[in-house]
């Protein structure tokens, strides 16, 4: 068996959750065989960065338990503001010289020391032609891939893959839905400390940032505006979410940070416009846990003027037969990010 044909374990650690996939990828598509899902540990991750390594490490292991996996190679995708994505245009030269040559551009664009840091980058629709391409350059800091690399090797695991959220995201996208030749497709994917907003063009990523606002701002505002405290206000807000009774204020509190969350992604829209010039974006397709909100998903699209609808990660990706539809209806909202990664095959650049 080659390398590059391994089967990996998705992992994807976000602030409220640790979420686990097994996939079988074939010709004919894909099959999710196993699925995990556990409480991240409490101010364990911090804006994409992991601070409590200990804890997180434990709580893999456990995952890893309860999936009673074989598997020992993991791809998983960092996030958050300590992680830059950004799209350069550089001459256009052999695939093979791109790494060398990136290192030079890089120092021009990337805020961090060059030697602290691990670079990759992706190719904006490499089949176009001209004396020019486009690239995204992908930028983290070594002690950021150091604290990812940790927590899986601490739960007796191999780092096959690491991999950015957001491109995980686009790789669930379009295993289900296709490449959408000519449309230019906004990804939105709604957690608790961070919202993923990833643009598709022809198939390929274009644009990605993560924004740092999700649930955690409702459950921190209505903690503030009714003086309760933070796993009070985290059970009233669920409480929404579910049309379960609350008190009024909490649904005036809830469509008030609506609003802001709305205002954050409405302008995200704007500087997307405004550094792609001759793009514009067709369909927004949500996902993550704080995505079903009440009325969120709605005043986003209204705002942005953009028809929008969840994403369905099972639209094309199969289940095993042990999984019931009603638990796959659960799981939706929070599988797009460690499908995507379960996705990719050891051995995979």
């Amino acid at each position: 068996m080659l390398f590059g044909s391994k089967k990996v374990i998705g992992l994807d650690i976000g602030t409220s959750s640790i979420k686990m996939a097994e996939l079988d990828v074939g010709r004919n598509g894909a099959t999710m065989v196993s699925f995990g899902f556990a409480p991240s540990p409490i101010g364990a991750m911090n804006g994409g960065e992991i601070s409590d390594s200990n804890s997180v490490t434990l709580a893999i292991r456990n995952l890893l338990s309860e999936l009673k996996s074989k598997r020992k190679f993991v791809s998983t995708g960092m996030w958050g503001t300590a992680v830059i994505v950004k799209k350069i245009t550089i001459p256009r030269i052999e695939k093979k010289l791109i790494g060398d040559q990136i290192k030079w551009e890089a120092e021009q664009y990337i805020p961090f020391d060059i030697n602290d840091i691990s670079l990759a980058y992706h190719i904006v629709n490499p089949n176009n032609g001209g004396d020019t391409m486009d690239l995204l350059l992908v930028a983290a800091q070594n002690d950021l891939v150091n604290q990812y690399k940790g927590v899986v090797v601490g739960a007796g695991l191999q780092l096959s893959i690491l991999d950015v959220n957001a491109f995980a995201l686009a790789n669930t996208f379009e295993m289900n839905y296709g490449k959408k030749p000519g449309e230019t497709v906004a990804l939105i994917n709604v957690g608790a400390g961070v919202t993923n907003f990833v643009v598709v063009y022809d198939g390929s990523v274009v644009f990605s940032r993560d924004i740092p606002i999700g649930g955690m701002n409702y459950t921190s505002e209505i903690q503030k505006e009714m003086g309760v405290s933070t796993p009070e206000a985290e059970s009233l807000k669920l409480s929404a979410v579910s049309r379960r009774e609350v008190p009024d204020e909490v649904h005036s509190v809830m469509s008030a940070t609506n609003e802001m969350m709305t205002e954050e992604i409405r302008n995200s829209f704007d500087f997307f416009g405004a550094s792609n010039a001759g793009l514009s974006i067709h369909k927004a397709y949500y996902s993550g846990g704080s995505s079903t909100i009440p009325g969120l998903i709605q005043q986003m699209s209204t705002a942005t003027g953009v028809p929008a609808e969840m994403m369905n990660p099972f639209a094309r990706i199969k289940a095993a037969r042990n999984f019931s539809d009603q638990y796959l209806q659960q799981i939706a909202p929070f599988a797009p990010v460690v499908l995507g990664l379960g996705l990719r095959k050891a051995g995979d650049s």
